[in-house]
């Protein structure tokens, strides 16, 4: 499927290729840069060229959606703006900041306050996101603040009758999840009470629309959306750790998924060892237990970036992995993050999908220097 005539002439003349974000069977995401009216700046598209012939009614659907969502929101600041919007394709601006999943906002009580006052001017604007209880939907800026994206499920309406007040109320209880989870010493007695009565449309739904959703998507489409991993992520990566681990120079293991324009959806693989060169025998050792299908990339390093809690931090690896690296600096805590990303930066393996940087451009100077990112 090739993209209508008009779309194909704006994005040759406007949009510069960058970094695969996601691909699945509802479209294509992309990070690159847009030329606009007011010059060039970074933004993100959603095309639906790709997009099998089987699924693309819904996905039609989901673009619509997201089309008039987004146009309802120019200017409200609580999310992306829309530069540009075609028949088959449009582009967003690109918010400084990463997913909730890998912000991870522990205590971080002025986010949700700022997450409320994000949501408050969307339902005054009369749009209900409708997918707010997947961390990626929620980014953490990198002033701090709270924005919302994808905008694929968003109703918009002209009243607030008792269908907007429903879908509200799910956006907010939604919303005070993330922050239970992340600063449940922050919740009111009245967030607390919403978080204990879920709406009956809610109730319903989880006891008869999500089952039959579940069959379509996992079942018919067989698309799985973990933390944007599909199911390689969720049914091969705890297989292929299984089978890693069992090489006895193996001291810890992660696995994180990224975008892949050939594949769709690729596995990396970050195993701790001290042994630098045991990333062939590792491939050889998985391919001869002939399960899962390897990783695309195995990269060994000495150390994994860990927590306070001594868990390999994910959230930097899934950046490593999806070429974003403009948006490590902000997450880095320690020394020790620092020169994990100066020996990483110098070794990743993800090189053919890359967005404009080098490792000479992110280089860590010192201990003590943060990483400089290109382009301020």
């Amino acid at each position: 499927m090739s993209l209508p005539r008009d779309d194909a002439a704006v994005l040759s003349a406007r949009w510069i290729e960058g970094v695969l974000l996601k691909r699945d069977v509802f479209s294509t995401v992309e990070r690159g840069r847009f030329r606009g009216d007011q010059g060039e700046v970074d933004a993100v598209l959603r095309r639906l060229d790709s997009v099998p012939w089987w699924s693309y009614l819904p996905a039609l659907h989901l673009f619509g959606r997201e089309r008039r969502a987004l146009t309802l929101a120019r200017g409200l600041e609580v999310g992306p703006e829309l530069l540009w919007a075609g028949r088959q394709a449009l582009v967003r601006g690109f918010i400084d900041g990463v997913a909730l999943h890998l912000a991870k906002p522990s205590g971080d009580v002025a986010y949700f306050r700022s997450a409320k006052a994000a949501l408050r001017k969307l339902h005054r604007a009369g749009i209900c996101h409708n997918d707010l209880a997947k961390e990626q939907n929620w980014l953490r800026g990198s002033n701090g603040r709270a924005y919302v994206t994808d905008f694929q499920l968003a109703a918009c309406f002209k009243k607030r009758g008792r269908l907007f007040r429903i879908a509200a109320y799910e956006d907010l209880r939604h919303l005070l999840k993330h922050k239970r989870s992340y600063a449940p010493e922050a919740l009111t007695p009245k967030e607390r009470k919403i978080l204990a009565h879920k709406s009956f449309v809610a109730s319903l739904w989880l006891k008869t629309g999500k089952k039959v959703y579940r069959a379509i998507t996992r079942g018919l489409f067989n698309f799985t959306d973990r933390e944007g991993g599909g199911r390689r992520l969720v049914n091969d990566a705890p297989l292929l750790i299984e089978l890693i681990r069992k090489n006895p120079d193996v001291r810890d293991i992660a696995i994180v998924a990224f975008a892949d324009r050939r594949t769709g959806v690729g596995l990396y693989a970050f195993v701790e060892a001290d042994r630098t060169a045991l990333e062939a025998q590792l491939r050889n050792e998985l391919t001869a237990a002939k399960g899962p299908k390897p990783p695309e990339h195995i990269q060994v390093v000495q150390a994994l970036p860990r927590d306070a809690s001594g868990h390999p931090r994910t959230e930097i690896l899934q950046l490593v992995a999806m070429n974003q690296l403009d948006l490590i600096e902000p997450m880095m805590n320690s020394d020790t993050d620092r020169a994990f990303l100066k020996d990483i930066l110098e070794s990743r393996k993800n090189l053919r999908d890359r967005f404009n940087f080098e490792a000479a451009d992110l280089a860590v100077p010192s201990t003590t220097d943060v990483v400089t990112r290109e382009g301020g």
